[in-house]
């Protein structure tokens, strides 16, 4: 895809005043960094940072069916969150195989959120249109296009945004709740949400207001952030990057995420007898976490050994700011999956030593 084929975002000329350089990701020419990856996963970690989701998807399923249409497109009962809660959840193939993971917000009792990965927008449409059965009363609204979306996250995200929007900011809104606010004559969505592993906010606005807010929250001297740190911050949290930690040949047993499927409610979901016989199976691979031992630079791609021989691949790896080391997701048979299984990462023709360690990477303080 040529540089003049992607979509840009809509805050574009922001990213440009911030001194964002920018780079392709999933049809789209993104923020990739701007004072730099390490120093804004520093900024992420110890203070506050700011990145720009627009590109992920945003649709509104809004009617009285809109929890049934979605407890049978998804993997959660979503259908039973109260009003201004939050799930995480996923698109499942009838074989069980996982074709996007997303977030799912209840702003009300007949209104979702749902927020799906950029890559996967379209398909994610036609996959959940297609459970619309004749007589629902459902309606599907795709904001993608006519909204701003950001993410403020880091430790003192709370307080900027409570400087910045004021004695209408949600204090006290508990992780995994949303709700809405007014903000410069618009609507704003506020979640406790994020994917840095830190405390944090997603922000969704109309693209005026999105502009302001984005300014503000610079001036104040929150970070600008982009992919780059994006990455590594989710990497430490060993979040799953989809197209890299999970896809259609991957399972939410296998992946570590059946927190996000629900079998005791008798739902009859898609996937969902795929996924029980999965379960009863048992998983033949897990997804761990991998710290190297010595120097180098495991990648996505890289060959995993264990006594010479090719054990599975590394799925998302990188240098982490905070450990100092570099680090790693790979799926392996479970007999190697066990934590403090030593093991080798193929890195440009020399052998990393590596070894499995309890997940995630990182964890942010209590308090």
């Amino acid at each position: 895809m040529t540089t003049t084929s992607l979509r840009q975002l809509p805050l574009v000329e922001q990213h440009r005043a911030l001194g964002a350089r920018f780079a392709p990701f999933a049809g789209w020419e993104m923020p990739v960094q701007y004072a730099g990856i390490v120093e804004e996963h520093r900024a992420v970690r110890e203070r506050a940072g700011v990145f720009d989701v627009s590109h992920m998807g945003r649709l509104f399923v809004v009617g009285r069916d809109a929890g049934r249409l979605l407890r049978r497109a998804l993997t959660y009962k979503v259908d039973q969150l109260g009003e201004g809660e939050a799930h995480y959840a996923l698109l499942c193939a009838d074989d069980g195989g996982i074709l996007d993971d997303v977030f799912v917000y209840r702003l009300d009792a007949a209104r979702f959120l749902v927020v799906d990965n950029a890559v996967n927008v379209e398909c994610g449409r036609e996959r959940i249109s297609s459970f619309v059965e004749p007589g629902m009363e459902v309606e599907l609204l795709d904001r993608q296009a006519s909204t701003a979306m950001l993410a403020l996250q880091g430790p003192e995200a709370p307080a900027f945004l409570a400087r910045i929007i004021g004695p209408e900011a949600p204090e006290g809104l508990r992780r995994h709740h949303c709700t809405e606010i007014p903000y410069l004559g618009y609507k704003l969505f506020v979640s406790r949400t994020g994917y840095t592993g830190e405390d944090g906010f997603e922000l969704v606005t109309s693209l005026e207001a999105g502009a302001r807010l984005l300014e503000r929250l610079a001036g104040e001297g929150v970070a600008p952030c982009g992919l780059g740190a994006r990455d590594t911050l989710r990497l430490e949290a060993a979040l799953p990057l989809y197209g890299n930690d999970i896809d259609a040949t991957t399972s939410p047993w296998e992946a570590g995420l059946g927190f996000a499927v629900s079998l005791d409610d008798g739902a009859d979901f898609a996937g969902r007898a795929a996924l029980v016989a999965a379960k009863e199976a048992g998983a033949s691979r897990r997804l761990v976490c991998l710290r190297a031992r010595g120097r180098g630079v495991m990648r996505a791609g890289c060959p995993v050994l264990h006594a010479g021989q090719v054990a599975g691949r590394v799925s998302s790896g990188g240098f982490s700011p905070t450990l100092g080391v570099s680090i790693g997701l790979a799926y392996l048979p479970v007999e190697l999956a066990q934590e403090g299984t030593e093991l080798e990462v193929e890195v440009r023709g020399k052998r990393l030593p590596a070894v499995v360690v309890p997940r995630p990477f990182y964890r942010k303080a209590k308090g």
